[in-house]
């Protein structure tokens, strides 16, 4: 199935709950931005893209006191049902459908999948509490919107692996957005975009779809300017300290070479040839 046919299935369902997503991002204004929408394609679309996702062992490990899971995004390495479901969610309709959901301006996908793509995360996995940075590769477009669809079967709560908001900080209480299967999840990113993964807790693997929107216009009425951000959960005083001094660095960093001075390697080479 082609992209603009799963951006069609994606529609049926996203189209006629515009109304009711928008207040429901609107109601969620004192926490963080966010709202989710259930079965959103047929159930066997699901499952089919579900089935495609490798394994794990040939996705590119994160492993640090930041992270753990299994991401990729040099697309044409796998099943072409992942990079045609991908890239669904950068159909025009579905952007412009989800403006219309958050209020967001001049909203762009990113077709190089700048830290989008696809991820596993298996037993033991996590993601620590983080603000993701602010700009795309060039920073030269805002980071405005995270975008998961998650296609694992019969996870639940108790699995772990859901996504977490911190909208009081890490001393207040999160907001815990199940993983859900064939669920979409739509939450801001901005400088108190605070949010995390817990760990999993289940020998099985959460899978998730991910795209970034981007725009010209920031999420917030000012301008801002900062690189992810990592937290020690409130369980971890010590890694909290450790983490807090690494964003501390690389905001330094940041500050004297604009652009980085390591080339992020987690986009979409497109004329990188697919392995044999």
């Amino acid at each position: 199935m082609k992209r603009t046919e799963i951006a069609d299935r994606i529609m049926e369902k996203l189209a006629p709950a515009v109304p009711e997503l928008r207040e429901r991002w609107a109601a969620s204004a004192g926490t963080i931005h966010h709202c989710a929408i259930d079965n959103l394609l047929p159930d066997d679309l699901a499952h089919k893209i579900r089935d495609a996702y490798p394994s794990g062992g040939g996705m590119r490990t994160l492993k640090s006191l930041r992270e753990l899971k299994h991401v990729a995004a040099q697309m044409n390495q796998y099943d072409p049902i992942l990079e045609e479901s991908l890239y669904a969610f950068q159909d025009p309709r579905v952007v412009a459908a989800v403006g219309q959901i958050t209020g967001l301006r001049a909203l762009e996908p990113d077709e190089l999948l700048y830290a989008g793509g696809i991820s596993v995360m298996s037993k033991g996995h996590f993601l620590n509490p983080h603000v993701d940075n602010s700009h795309d590769r060039d920073r030269v477009r805002y980071r405005v919107l995270n975008l998961l669809y998650y296609v694992s079967p019969g996870w639940g709560l108790a699995n772990g692996g859901n996504l977490e908001l911190w909208p009081d900080g890490l001393d207040g209480k999160q907001v815990t957005i199940e993983s859900r299967f064939n669920r979409l999840a739509i939450m801001i990113t901005n400088k108190s975009s605070l949010h995390s993964v817990s760990p999993v807790l289940v020998d099985d693997q959460r899978c998730c779809v991910s795209n970034y929107y981007f725009s010209q216009f920031p999420a917030e009425k000012e301008d801002y300017f900062h690189v992810t951000s990592y937290r020690g959960r409130p369980e971890q005083p010590l890694r909290d300290l450790v983490l807090r001094g690494d964003a501390a660095l690389r905001m330094g960093i940041r500050k004297v070479f604009p652009k980085g001075i390591v080339k992020n390697k987690h986009y979409y080479e497109r004329d990188t040839p697919p392995e044999n």
